[in-house]
């Protein structure tokens, strides 16, 4: 079903956007261009640290406009142009993606100057410093008066909502818990865990923090169980080498591999998941732990630590979990109860990103209405 255009006109900021890909990259791109086919005026304004991509280019409907950043060597992305953009603009609101950087708090400085109504999604996440994870906190403090001036603070999960709360000292009301999309392009053929092989996957972001390290501690002792078991750490990052030293020092190099799926190649994510008797995301902090949740579209067993927002499905029956602080002989014992009595999801409501969409448009139409703009002509029941 088409729906009639939409009257908004809709700015996001983000720090990085298409062709980088990420958590927040995913979110943006999966969202912006939906938006963009019912109707919604949409302009991505976003950074280059690169100075190689376009300033300017409409990619399936949304137009992309690129400043550029400094440094390009580290992640404060300092960029007068996002403030400059702004001021020079006409919207109806502003969409804030994430808070970290220097991108965000320069956006909404920009847009309470220019009188422009803006929400913040969190988009929270982890880190492997200990340091960056205490500046973290100290930098939602000082953020506490420009995320107060948003109409709605969006988290993706009652986790993330939680902790924002309790951390900006605001009222429940402030938040709105919006999941990101679980779901995953369908299969091109059918494909299934080969019964001769346990395929265990431990996915998510080459750091420490997200708990690589410890499946494969645990894997020799999965391997006396399940000798033909084979174990895929799926990302990239800055803890790549140390993990394959970790493999070389247990002498695992021929069961397991660590690597990247390409972040485009949708598909390719979607038949390796398909093919795991096991999905693990081992992580001390995750706002939503969105392979967890493509993993259970896929009907895969799953295994989390019972933390953070990876809570969630284990509490809502949908996944086994460990606790934060199990040894390694615990996580072993865990890997290979759910491979011999799979916790299979059935019947599950998962998020989609139709229906992320459209809470989000729902939530602009609210907006943009209490701010004295024009409904917006849209449907929750259409077709995305």
């Amino acid at each position: 079903m088409q729906n009639k255009p939409s009257s908004l006109r809709l700015l996001v900021t983000t720090v990085r956007a298409f062709p980088y890909m990420g958590g927040i990259e995913t979110h943006v791109y999966e969202v912006t261009r939906r938006l963009a086919r019912l109707g919604v005026d949409v302009t991505l304004l976003t950074t280059d640290v690169s100075r190689d991509l376009p300033a300017e280019e409409t990619i399936e409907g949304v137009h992309i406009w690129r400043v550029p950043a400094w440094p390009s060597q580290r992640d404060l992305y300092f960029a007068p142009g996002i403030m400059r953009r702004i001021a020079g603009g006409e919207w109806d609101l502003m969409h804030c993606q994430g808070y970290h950087t220097l991108v965000p708090p320069m956006a909404m400085l920009a847009a309470r100057r220019a009188g422009l109504p803006y929400i913040t999604t969190f988009h929270s996440g982890g880190h492997s410093s200990t340091l960056r994870n205490a500046v973290r906190r100290v930098q939602k403090t000082l953020l506490r008066p420009l995320l107060t001036g948003s109409e709605k603070l969006v988290a993706m999960s009652r986790f993330e909502a939680r902790v924002f709360q309790n951390q900006l000292r605001l009222p429940a009301d402030r938040f709105m818990v919006i999941p990101n999309g679980s779901d995953l392009p369908p299969l091109e053929s059918p494909a299934a865990p080969d019964p001769n092989t346990q395929l265990i996957v431990s996915i998510g972001r080459l750091e420490h923090y997200k708990g690589h390290h410890r499946v494969i501690d645990a894997f020799p002792a999965v391997l006396v169980h399940f000798p033909n078991a084979r174990l895929r750490i799926v990302g990239s990052g800055p803890y790549k080498d140390a993990l394959k030293q970790r493999v070389r020092t247990l002498g695992l190099e021929n069961t397991i591999t660590i690597g990247a799926v390409p972040p485009e190649n949708r598909q390719g994510m979607t038949e390796l998941l398909s093919r795991a008797s096991l999905v693990t995301l081992l992580s001390e902090y995750e706002s939503q732990g969105i392979a967890v949740w493509e993993a259970l579209s896929l009907r895969r067993p799953v295994l989390v630590t019972h933390a953070t927002a990876l809570a969630e499905p284990a509490e809502d029956g949908l996944a086994r979990s460990v606790p934060p602080d199990s040894t390694t002989d615990d996580i072993a014992a865990a890997i290979i109860t759910q491979l011999r009595d799979p916790l299979v999801p059935t019947g599950v409501d998962l998020p989609t990103w139709d229906r992320c969409t459209e809470s989000l448009l729902s939530l602009y139409d609210t907006v943009a209405h209490s701010s004295g703009q024009p409904a917006l002509t849209f449907s929750p029941q259409s077709t995305l």
